[in-house]
């Protein structure tokens, strides 16, 4: 008896994307969106592409992939999100690996699209993402809100066939994205006791402009990869001056 897979779509307000997502994954046993009370039509979009949708109200990313995972009563589960594509290439893959399976998680790059441009270096690829995982043996640690992490029983796997990921259509949603990366990484620096040193306001996004064009290749891209390393280095400055916010809106008032 070959094993048994649910494709889960995490949305919220996601009518741009959901249908051709849904179309993409539909090679799967069942195509799940797990809905966090969408104000648009994505509920309505997906059921008409072929998915079933649940709702459940939003926590964060890692209680909500959990609840998913819960919902869903096959084998395995692949996550995919909603501004990310699969494809026939990947259903053989997966196919083939949840069949013989030696893992009970595998990681799965991705071919991100920035600004409508395939970007193949500064970090962009290849972007491995844990998302094929064998339910009762995987769960998304819940300390971590945002840039989840898997819990994993035993060592993962890896997959080679990309998701295709449309990862940010304009330059404000890159800064809007990033921006929420900024607040929570600093609170997370603030939790490990880093302190906003002077010297880390130049060093720090120093060191992420030459990590992301010269180790990470990102001179490759052109243009296109000066202008993604240069605006990593401008967050990571702004990540240190949350940072400083942090601590000085914690220091106690004196007098």
């Amino acid at each position: 008896m070959s094993a048994s897979l649910t494709a889960i779509i995490l949305t919220y307000n996601e009518e741009r994307h959901i249908t051709d997502c849904v179309t993409s994954v539909r090679w799967a046993d069942r195509v799940l969106v797990f809905d966090s009370y969408s104000t648009d039509r994505t509920v309505e979009l997906a059921k008409t592409a072929g998915a079933d949708v649940n709702q459940h109200t939003f926590e964060n990313y890692a209680q909500q992939r959990n609840a998913a995972m819960d919902t869903a009563s096959s084998d395995w589960v692949l996550f995919v999100d909603a501004d990310e594509r699969s494809s026939l290439e990947q259903e053989a893959e997966i196919r083939n690996t949840i069949t013989t399976a030696t893992h009970n998680g595998y990681r799965i790059p991705r071919h991100n699209y920035i600004f409508g441009k395939l970007t193949r270096h500064a970090g962009w690829y290849p972007d491995y993402q844990m998302r094929l995982l064998r339910r009762g043996q995987a769960r998304y640690d819940p300390q971590r809100e945002v840039h989840e992490l898997v819990l994993l029983e035993g060592e993962p796997g890896t997959l080679t066939v990309p998701l295709i990921h449309y990862n940010y259509a304009t330059l404000e949603q890159f800064r809007d994205k990033q921006r929420r990366y900024v607040q929570y990484d600093a609170r997370i620096l603030k939790e490990q006791g880093i302190q906003p040193k002077l010297h880390k306001f130049v060093t720090m996004p120093l060191r992420q402009f030459i990590w992301r064009y010269i180790t990470l290749q990102g001179y490759r891209d052109g243009l296109h990869g000066l202008r993604l390393s240069l605006l990593m280095a401008w967050y990571e400055f702004r990540k240190y001056v949350h940072l400083r916010r942090i601590y000085r809106d914690e220091e106690p008032v004196t007098g």
